[in-house]
């Protein structure tokens, strides 16, 4: 477990940070870009929590803040630094369990039967934002591993987690009663 006595240490002054393996590399690289949209995500999902979600929501979404501190950490090792440090990392059973719960809220929203927008409770707004964060990450991890290899999982756990963020926003406004903004075709 990291401890950190000293927040600030001045090294990050010249543009450049350091990976997990203390590897310097410039700021606006694409694995610092891509780990630090998950750290975003987290505090977006961080801030979902925060609205006072429905239980089933509330008690499920701290995992997945966990499990993005275990993404970011495999994004912040290279491959081939992976074999020097044990860290934790994304793997199937990962998203597996993505791909359950979505099964399982998707059961309780039903199908999708016109394009909805982004609203409805507060609650689900925000896993919105936390979603459309999550396309982002997906998109700048995508584009990192077309420069490097990224970890097996990471690619596939962002692309079902941001569906099961769609599935959440949904979850939420079918327990709050509120209902889907839908996409007016006709406006």
């Amino acid at each position: 477990m990291p401890r950190l006595t000293k927040i600030y240490t001045r090294q990050g002054d010249d543009g450049m940070t350091s990976l997990g393996s203390k590897q310097r590399v410039p700021k606006e690289s694409l694995r610092v870009s891509a780990y630090g949209t998950v750290d975003e995500l987290n505090s977006q999902i961080g801030t979902a929590v925060a609205t006072g979600l429905t239980s089933r929501l509330a008690e499920t979404l701290p995992v997945i803040q966990n499990e993005l501190f275990h993404l970011g950490s495999d994004l912040a090792f290279t491959e081939e630094d992976k074999q020097t440090y044990n860290i934790p990392e994304i793997a199937e059973r990962h998203v597996q369990a993505l791909e359950t719960l979505i099964d399982e809220l998707n059961e309780v929203v039903g199908p999708l039967e016109n394009f909805i927008l982004p609203g409805g409770s507060l609650g689900a707004a925000q896993l919105h934002v936390a979603r459309t964060v999550c396309r982002r990450a997906e998109r700048e991890t995508v584009a990192l591993s077309r420069e490097e290899k990224v970890g097996p999982q990471v690619i596939p756990y962002l692309n079902r987690l941001s569906d099961l963020l769609f599935v959440m926003a949904r979850y939420e406004n079918k327990q709050q009663n509120v209902p889907e903004p839908l996409w007016d075709t006709l406006a």
